[in-house]
């Protein structure tokens, strides 16, 4: 576990964003994302039946829809252990791989930073 405290307040920001669209939203995953101008994107988990994306990947495309030509962040509230490898490969498709996956727990608290890489 790391001090969550301890991060960047730009990287607590989107942690502290992705923590209250879980919350307010009632679903498994938030989910935040930071871009080359600073903007974010925030997004829960989406389950319809015709359509199932993680909070991360609908994060990553309402940033792609929105624009966005890279990423500098981005950070996921989960209760899973730590971010799947689809949603780091999305990650890395828009922000290239290396780019930084804050992974925090329901509560908040940082639980690990990976970095993004690509599907393969």
């Amino acid at each position: 576990m790391t001090d969550s405290n301890a991060l960047d307040p730009e990287d607590r920001k989107i942690v502290t964003l992705a923590r209250s669209a879980r919350a307010r939203n009632g679903v498994p995953e938030g989910a935040a994302v930071r871009d080359e101008t600073g903007r974010t994107y925030v997004a829960g988990t989406v389950e319809l039946p015709s359509l199932k994306l993680s909070a991360l990947r609908t994060a990553v495309a309402m940033a792609v829809a929105s624009g966005a030509t890279s990423l500098e962040a981005a950070a996921v509230v989960t209760e899973a252990a730590g971010a799947a490898d689809a949603d780091l490969a999305a990650v890395a498709d828009l922000g290239g791989a290396g780019t930084p996956v804050l992974v925090a727990g329901p509560d908040g608290t940082l639980r690990a930073t990976v970095t993004a890489v690509t599907a393969g």
